[in-house]
């Protein structure tokens, strides 16, 4: 069974605003590429990138304990903990 979150339409909508300027940043860094920029200068927009999807990835994971997770527990179904406990590892 497919498990699906819905969000707000305001939370919905920054998180699409934050992934495409993610997606701009990415098409940046190709157009650096081709355009065979300096290695440092590369490095440093992927190094942004990842700062930008961490920051938004730790935003959907505080989402997701204060209402899934939450929502679950109070719901009984506890192995929630477990999927939390995986999902925390798999993002160090």
């Amino acid at each position: 069974m497919e498990r699906k979150t819905y969000r707000k339409t305001d939370e919905k909508k920054k998180i699409i605003n934050r992934l495409n300027i993610i997606e701009g940043q990415i098409r940046g860094i190709n157009q650096m590429v081709v355009d065979d920029r300096y290695c440092k200068d590369i490095l440093i927009q992927i190094t942004a990138v990842n700062s930008a999807l961490k920051s938004l990835g730790n935003t959907i994971l505080e989402n997701h304990i204060n209402n899934c997770v939450v929502n679950d527990i109070k719901n009984g179904k506890t192995e929630i903990v477990d999927e939390v406990i995986d999902l925390i590892k798999k993002l160090q």
